[in-house]
């Protein structure tokens, strides 16, 4: 990956990033299905309106939505809805590392499907380093519930690899600019969770929310889901669903550096252990860190270039 993607996929990790405290003040005052409802709904209206605002245009309905429809169910409707059913019986510490072995399976699955994002050692190390980064960040204490509801862990887990297939489908997108995908995908999520909701949450039923609610639906709808998601689209283009697939590690990261600046929280030192080892695995899965090491180590040293012939 080149300097534009690398500042592109920090750029996503801090809107998803941002995307707990959002979630957090929303769940508060509006049922989990009917903020997703929010968050996809308003994305799509944001993004259809870009659409058109930039001389772009959609397919129209019919069978050239398929790709929409399905890019939408994997990456948004079926992970959501697992997540936040999951989450109703495990931790959130416990959630968010099993959904951070999304990379590892995204590996496999590319692997698998694939003839051009291929598996290899330096990949998987790092993965594992990525992973053991993310687990020493949350805490142990995330592994209370370790031995808890085995379904909701199974689900989260579904969730995972439910995105890894999502970043491996959506390469077909490639060559598309990034809005015309992030629009159809986002579309397409809103009218499969749009029953869900209503037939749920009913949310018609719902006392109105607060203005701080509102903020943090607009928040998740506009930045961590219309924009993230043009961005998520480009950096697929660019770099493979391997590579795109390191936000999941970026993205506990980028939540503790936001809780420390913004409400006060205090970094632990595992914390700083945790993020040392992330980025040593995204290092192992760029390859060129380590490939450099390598040059200089290669390399003869100053003495023996200076050194005259025998």
């Amino acid at each position: 990956m080149g300097a534009t993607e690398w500042a592109l996929l920090i750029t996503l990790s801090v809107l998803w990033g941002g995307s707990f405290a959002f979630g957090k003040v929303a769940v508060a005052a509006l049922p989990p299905l009917t903020v997703v409802l929010g968050r996809v709904g308003l994305a799509a209206v944001a993004l259809n309106l870009l659409v058109v605002l930039t001389g772009r245009r959609l397919p129209r309905p019919g069978t050239e939505w398929l790709p929409f429809l399905a890019m939408g169910a994997l990456n948004n409707a079926i992970p959501f809805a697992l997540i936040v059913w999951g989450q109703t019986r495990i931790g959130s510490g416990l959630a968010a590392i099993l959904n951070a072995t999304t990379p590892l399976f995204t590996i496999v699955v590319a692997h698998a499907l694939t003839r051009d994002d291929r598996l290899s050692p330096n990949r998987l190390g790092g993965v594992l380093f990525g992973l053991g980064g993310v687990a020493v960040v949350i805490g142990p204490e995330a592994l209370g519930g370790l031995d808890g509801n085995v379904a909701a862990q199974l689900a989260v887990l579904g969730a995972a690899l439910s995105y890894a297939v999502a970043g491996v489908f959506g390469r077909q997108f490639r060559g598309q600019p990034p809005l015309l995908p992030a629009a159809g995908q986002v579309t397409g999520s809103t009218l499969l969770i749009l029953p869900a909701a209503l037939l749920v949450d009913r949310p018609w039923t719902l006392a109105p929310p607060p203005p701080a609610v509102w903020g943090a639906v607009l928040g998740l709808a506009f930045l961590c889901t219309a924009l993230a998601y043009v961005i998520y689209f480009r950096i697929l283009a660019a770099a493979g669903a391997t590579n795109l697939l390191l936000v999941t590690f970026l993205i506990p990261v980028s939540a503790l550096l936001l809780g420390t600046g913004l409400l006060d929280e205090r970094l632990e030192p595992r914390h700083l252990l945790g993020m040392v080892l992330v980025f040593v695995g995204l290092a192992a899965i760029d390859g060129r860190p380590l490939a450099l090491l390598r040059r200089l180590r290669a390399s003869p040293g100053p003495i023996a270039k200076a050194a005259p012939d025998a």
